[in-house]
């Protein structure tokens, strides 16, 4: 389900798109659709799957058990942060093999910066997951930190009204978001055959807040469970 489910979804809008009329020398609206996703359903899927997983795990007492060892929070949530991290790099990288080579999806860059681009958007995804699962009691509570963290994100990246377009103070959110870096990054990579400075700088962005909501997880995560 994990690797199949995003790169059916993506099918579908491509027959959706099928008889949508192409503005002329402009990308097709598949195409710019395609990106977008490639960039959100990653990040979604995995903060959905982490978030829960982790959630079970506490309120089946495994990680209280594993507390109990000398192992640190922190190299306990890099080794469930990889096991997680390894799913969602076979989920991206699948999504856009299918989007590449059986879709027609194309990008003015190489289709590389893509993947990877993906990829550490489903590892951002993971690293938020296990930020909020801490925090959450219940594996319901954890479903709805996702209206709090990734919703915001999706109003504000971009995809429907343009980062330059909003309010001043929506800027500045829009800009402490890193789905708005991670939405740049393959934007730019679609437009440009070179990869710019501005992709290079969103790319490290992104993955700097994978990093930190790892550290503030471990930094956060209880050892007993209320």
């Amino acid at each position: 389900m994990i690797l199949v489910v995003p790169s059916l979804v993506i099918a579908l809008m491509y027959f959706m798109f099928a008889d949508v009329p192409q503005r002329p020398g402009g990308p097709s609206p598949f195409n710019n659709a395609c990106l977008i996703m490639l960039g959100v359903f990653p990040l979604i899927v995995m903060f959905l799957i982490t978030s829960i997983t982790m959630q079970r795990e506490r309120v089946s007492g495994t990680l209280e058990r594993i507390l109990t060892t000398p192992l640190r929070k922190l190299d306990l949530l890099a080794a469930y942060g990889t096991a997680f991290s390894i799913a969602a790099a076979a989920q991206a990288t699948l999504a856009c093999v299918v989007s590449f080579w059986f879709l027609g999806l194309d990008t003015a860059g190489n289709p590389g910066w893509v993947i990877l681009i993906a990829i550490v958007n489903a590892v951002l995804g993971v690293g938020l997951g296990l930020l909020c699962s801490a925090f959450a009691r219940t594996e319901f509570q954890a479903v709805q930190f996702m209206p709090l963290v990734i919703a915001p994100q999706l109003l504000l990246c971009g995809i429907i009204v343009p980062r330059a377009q909003l309010p001043d103070w929506l800027q500045w959110i829009s800009n402490a978001l890193p789905a708005s870096y991670a939405l740049e990054a393959l934007q730019q990579v679609g437009a440009h055959p070179e990869l710019t400075f501005v992709a290079v700088r969103d790319i490290a962005v992104v993955v700097g807040f994978a990093v930190v909501s790892l550290g503030l997880a471990a930094a956060t995560l209880r050892r007993r469970t209320p």
